[in-house]
């Protein structure tokens, strides 16, 4: 085994306050000094709590509607059951209820503030929304399935004529259970569980969503009934399931520390079992205490979550290192008390660089850089050295090169991901590319490799998308693409910043950078005016240890700002420049 692996009233017109007018809740506020999201399972505001019933709004019309699109969170066994206390008595028919693994929730992010008008003998409201997912009863968020941009149905008062405080019921109600994405984000946990990639040797992380009402002893069951189902579609490509008709036996039984699980799982032998065991410890990774694994009620692991955990790392990177390209050369930026190092490419190969891509595979640097070659026209220049790149090889000659970005592997070839004239490409450590088929249509802007190696970000024809790698054979093949919606249009960058999330740069009104879960459904504005467009983000992935967890850069209108807090770099932060300095740094990356 190897010892590192890679959350009213009834005249006039009512807005909806609770609800900015790009769909992001007023809840997930402009974080400016925001460090980073140091924890996956963070999305949450807490365990334990259910949607407020039909009549905690009383009579305030906002309220109602609010907490009506919040109604269907919870125990998928009882969504139908507590969105019909909100619905009157003669259309709950509308409501086809479906039972167990059928249930699953519409995920709609409104894209402005709901209206609330007087019609006759009620209130008619009018919503407007993107379909973001559908939230299955095993926690997966899959692609939405509806194509509805607005939903209409009318309030109609819950008393006898007269009485204004019995509060609302919801008349000619939409045929599917809505869930709109700020009820996601309060009554869900999200939850990161990891599947083996095909070597077996890296943890690849995968999401699911947590009802917070389900009580803690019922947990692990979740957990084990998660990982026998396998992972994500459009992750299927680059990792391994458990073995075929793996199944739980029951339920988990224990609690307060020790558990027992007990399964079905052919060829469970003891090398099976123990990367099992890894992954039930770092799928429960807030969990401590012990787990008993039962295979067909024989007794064959036990394992000490803390422990596992302990003896099978997973690949954070540290010991960071802020750079940038500065009159076409890589030169160190100093920030704040960081430390600072030399650049790790020799001086006679650091020239006309306009961007570059730098990563550390045990003691070598790998380094992929763009160079200009003086027609107007750009290359890839690729190089591996001990401490420092001195030696490159050339690639052949495109009219545009993207960033460079490399990708993680323990095999004998390297590999990296970068855009030539709008195409992308997979290029080695001789330079030499080829071209990746995407099955998209549209240009290619961006892409970004996550920390495990078996997963990208792209941007194509200004939407966003992720796509599994597989390593069969030694070589990545990029897997079908999933297209995430977010709030933001005309996307132009985008860069893991944590296992689960990313950082995403477009228009939202004006040049802006969120934070978008790997599913695209939980958003929070980090940067609500960018300035101009931004060409570069460059991020730090958040570890639990890092001073620079979530730190990030980002290049607008050939200036580079960082986070926390929001402030331009300057050139005189840019080391080791003949006096006095002309010009700014651009192209901003992390060295790690």
């Amino acid at each position: 085994m190897r010892g590192r692996l890679l959350g009213g009233a009834l005249g006039g017109v009512l807005l909806l306050t609770g609800v900015v007018g790009c769909g992001i809740p007023d809840r997930s506020e402009v974080q400016i000094e925001r460090r980073g999201p140091a924890a996956e399972t963070s999305w949450s505001l807490g365990r334990g709590s259910e949607p407020p019933n039909r009549e905690a709004s009383g009579s305030d019309a906002q309220a109602f509607v609010r907490n009506f699109l919040a109604a269907a969170a919870g125990e998928p066994d009882r969504a139908y059951e507590r969105v019909k206390q909100f619905i009157a008595v003669a259309d709950r028919g509308r409501l086809q209820a479906k039972q167990g693994s059928e249930v699953a929730l519409s995920v709609v992010r409104l894209t402005d503030n709901p209206v609330i008008a007087p019609d006759v003998d009620s209130m008619k409201v009018t919503i407007s929304v993107q379909q973001v997912g559908l939230l299955r009863a095993n926690g997966m968020l899959v692609p939405p399935l509806a194509t509805e941009t607005t939903y209409e149905f009318q309030l109609v008062n819950a008393g006898p004529a007269g009485q204004d405080d019995a509060g609302f019921y919801v008349s000619n109600p939409p045929n599917v259970l809505l869930l709109s994405d700020d009820a996601l984000r309060r009554y869900y946990q999200a939850e990161s569980i990891y599947f083996w990639n095909s070597e077996r040797n890296r943890l690849v992380p995968d999401q699911r969503y947590l009802s917070s009402a389900v009580p803690p002893e019922r947990r692990v069951s979740e957990v084990v009934r998660w990982l026998t189902a396998g992972p994500s579609e459009w992750l299927r490509v680059g990792v391994s399931g458990l073995p075929d008709r793996t199944e739980m036996i029951n339920n988990a039984t224990g609690s307060d520390g020790r558990w027992e699980v007990n399964l079905d799982m052919p060829g469970a032998d003891d090398t099976r079992l123990d990367q099992f065991a890894t992954q039930l410890a770092w799928s429960l990774s807030e969990l401590d205490g012990t787990v008993e694994i039962k295979i067909l009620n024989q007794s064959r692991r036990l394992v000490d979550l803390g422990e596992q955990r302990s003896a099978n790392q997973l690949d954070w990177p540290d010991g960071a290192r802020r750079f940038c390209v500065y009159e076409g050369a890589i030169h160190a930026l100093a920030v704040a008390n960081e430390p600072v190092d030399a650049v790790p490419v020799a001086a006679e190969a650091n020239r006309n660089v306009v961007s570059a891509g730098l990563r550390r595979a045990g003691d070598d640097i790998l380094a992929a850089l763009v160079v200009a070659t003086g027609d107007g026209r750009q290359r890839l220049s690729v190089g591996r050295g001990r401490g420092t790149v001195e030696h490159f090889t050339p690639g052949p000659v495109h009219a545009a090169l993207g960033r460079p970005v490399w990708l993680r592997n323990d095999g004998d070839q390297l590999f990296g991901m970068v855009i030539a004239d709008g195409q992308l490409y997979r290029f080695d450590e001789q330079a030499a590319m080829w071209p990746v088929q995407l099955g998209l249509p549209g240009r290619v802007d961006a892409v970004a490799a996550a920390l495990d190696g078996h997963r990208i970000a792209l941007i194509v024809d200004g939407a966003l998308y992720v796509a599994a790698i597989s390593w069969q054979g030694g070589v990545p093949t990029v897997g079908p693409a999933r297209r995430l919606v977010t709030s933001l249009t005309r996307l132009t960058a985008v860069e893991w910043w944590a296992e689960g999330r990313l950082l995403v740069a477009g228009t939202a009104g004006r040049p802006a950078i969120h934070d978008v879960s790997v599913d695209g459904v939980l958003e929070t504005r980090l940067r609500d005016d960018a300035g101009a467009s931004v060409s570069h983000l460059a991020a730090y992935p958040a570890t639990p240890y890092s001073p620079l967890a979530g730190a990030f850069m980002y290049e607008a209108n050939g200036v580079i700002y960082r986070n926390s807090p929001f402030e331009r770099i300057v050139r005189e932060q840019v080391q080791d420049v003949a006096l006095p300095p002309a010009g700014d740094p651009t192209a901003p990356f992390f060295l790690y």
